[in-house]
């Protein structure tokens, strides 16, 4: 039935007039499931905290704090290893890798096992964020949308793209931020033809989940802002900078994984509870924070004393504000753990607390001095564009989504000024995101156009396995018989396993013609050891900058200890050239079609 459907499904694709007019067909689509997809996730989330809060009505009040989390992260660990098989690809910098090294091919199960496992996690008080599971999870619904429908490379990738910003922009009800994600930190590039599928899909997003979950994040209530408080935007802009840079480094740190000696249930136990230690001394980290940020945002700082163990002590003011900055330096501890011990999330909510109540920080501290009084929402709302600004390395994202999510448009300029600085000083600190940092220095895997292209090309098929061995104690004269014979301007002295001894370069073997006859010179004299060996496994971009650095022609080429052959810089400069080409045809031809 679904062969059936799918052969009608394409006959009637080939009718269409132009490809742009299909894909724009599937942004549609794409936008309408990723919604759902957003509208089931709050769902979820929603149906496990209020089973967690049923359980934690059986223990001790506070308790409950450090039984619940590990609870919920113990449940995704299980999940992913018995029923979903490790299958899940967590975090958008894998979105990123299957974009550059897999054509935007994500698995199917990224479309649902998401859902699940992130629900697990933070409905259970889990200290991270669900962004990042509805980004993987619309990029999944977009990838394979677009391997159903047989589509091209390129293609899928603007799909892929489509369902992240649906994905985005129904969770925070902002479309123009879903679009700006996806061209900010997944193309890194901005055309017409890729510009008005993710606005369609966008769109339809938000209508879903507006039709189905009508529910505002966030509600500012602002007058504006003061010319007068323009200074102190810009402190905060430094600050912002600066937390980012904290924020990247602690949160990588620890996502990489806590307690990785032991087996992946003894960290979960371990990591919820360590986590339940710090959200009973510091309640506002459960969960993903949203309801303390609210409640914030209208003037209510009393809500941080609700279910504190010392909310008399934080009824003074300087201790309140030791209270602030712990959690401004926490939250992302208390995320890092979440993450690391094996729960499902991302620090995208993390950095908006994290953001927030640095903002607050600096309002609430600047109102006790009574030199100026600052508007406490509106620097709550701007730190949170300045976090966002700084970690994503994307500062319009941040500017839009906290305009849409707050409706504090009248915030324009304190958020570009906030976004703008600390985007700065975060790259002074850092050139790429956190994201692209983890894949450069770990994947070899690089943001630059020059870079992805060199990766799709596949090193097996540069290597030349025509050549000619040699042993190391052949005669020099018998050398030259096998000149005669070949072109070849180096030669492999392999050993008995195959294994390579060393190389000949045409300009030694010319150096030997004209040297005294030696009747007795051996391949051995003449021999060299290899500048650089390339391994079979390693990416093209490095291949190509072993190339550059040592300004050589031709490596060999080991895999499993063993030589395969040679790899020449100007055959990959060929095949690069093709890929260049193959590359422009297709986006012109999606241009005009």
């Amino acid at each position: 039935m679904i062969k059936k459907l799918l052969i009608l499904i394409n006959q009637w694709r080939t009718r269409q007039p132009t490809q742009r007019n299909f894909l724009i067909y599937c942004s549609v689509l794409v936008g309408l499931v990723a919604g759902l997809a957003s509208v089931v996730l709050k769902y979820l989330v929603h149906f496990m905290e209020e089973l967690s809060r049923s359980m934690a009505l059986q223990v001790p009040y506070h308790y409950s704090y450090l039984l619940l989390p590990a609870l919920g992260i113990l449940a995704t660990v299980a999940y992913q290893h018995l029923i979903n098989r490790d299958k899940m690809q967590k975090g958008i910098g894998n979105i990123l890798m299957n974009i550059k090294r897999n054509h935007g091919n994500i698995p199917p199960d990224n479309a649902y096992a998401h859902l699940i496992s992130s629900s697990l996690t933070v409905g259970f008080g889990g200290s991270s964020g669900l962004e990042a599971p509805i980004v993987v999870t619309g990029a999944a619904i977009g990838s394979n949308a677009g391997r159903f429908f047989k589509l091209s490379a390129y293609e899928k990738k603007v799909l892929l793209a489509a369902g992240s910003a649906a994905g985005i922009a129904a969770v925070f009800n902002s479309p123009i931020a879903g679009v700006l994600f996806a061209l900010e930190i997944l193309l890194g590039e901005i055309t017409i033809p890729t510009f008005i599928p993710l606005l369609i899909a966008s769109a339809t997003g938000v209508v879903v989940a507006k039709l189905l979950n009508s529910q505002q994040l966030f509600h500012l209530v602002t007058e504006g802002w003061l010319v007068q408080a323009l200074p102190f935007y810009v402190v905060l802009g430094v600050l912002s900078g600066l937390i980012a840079v904290y924020i990247n480094k602690v949160g990588h740190g620890l996502e990489k994984g806590i307690l990785l000696k032991y087996n992946r249930y003894t960290r979960a136990i371990a990591g919820g509870l360590m986590l339940g230690v710090l959200i009973l001394l510091f309640p506002p980290l459960l969960g993903e924070g949203y309801h303390y940020l609210q409640s914030i945002l209208n003037g209510n700082i009393d809500v941080l004393k609700e279910e504190s163990l010392y909310a008399d002590w934080l009824s003074e003011p300087m201790v309140m504000l030791l209270f602030i900055a712990a959690l401004v330096l926490i939250k992302i501890i208390a995320a890092g753990i979440t993450l690391g011990s094996g729960g499902n999330g991302g620090t995208f909510a993390p950095t908006m607390f994290t953001g927030a109540f640095l903002g607050l920080l600096l309002a609430y501290g600047v109102n006790q001095t009574g030199l100026i009084h600052l508007n406490t929402s509106n620097f709550i709302a701007v730190g949170m564009a300045g976090a966002l600004s700084g970690v994503l390395h994307a500062p319009l994202t941040a500017i839009f989504l906290i305009a849409e999510i707050t409706g504090g448009y009248l915030l324009f300029i304190p958020l570009m000024v906030v976004s703008a600085i600390s985007y700065i000083i975060a790259r002074l600190f850092n050139p790429h995101n956190a994201y692209w940092h983890t894949l450069i220095h770990e994947k070899d895997i690089h943001p630059d156009q020059d870079y992805s292209m060199l990766n799709t090309i596949s090193l097996n098929t540069l290597i030349n396995r025509e050549y000619t061995a040699l042993k190391r104690d052949m005669p020099v004269t018998e050398l030259y018989t096998i000149l005669s014979a070949t072109n070849a301007n180096i030669f492999a002295v392999l050993n008995a396993n195959n294994e390579l001894e060393g190389v000949i370069w045409m300009d030694e073997i010319r150096k030997q013609l004209f040297k005294a006859n030696k009747p007795d010179a051996r391949v051995e004299d003449i021999m060299v050891n290899p500048p650089a060996l390339i391994s079979y496994n390693q990416p093209v971009s490095s291949v190509m900058n072993v190339f550059d650095n040592l300004d050589v022609w031709q490596l060999p080429v080991i895999q499993n200890g063993k030589f395969i052959g040679f790899v020449s810089k100007s055959g990959l400069l060929n095949q690069y050239r093709q890929v260049i080409i193959q590359q422009h045809k297709d986006a012109d031809l999606f241009a005009r079609s």
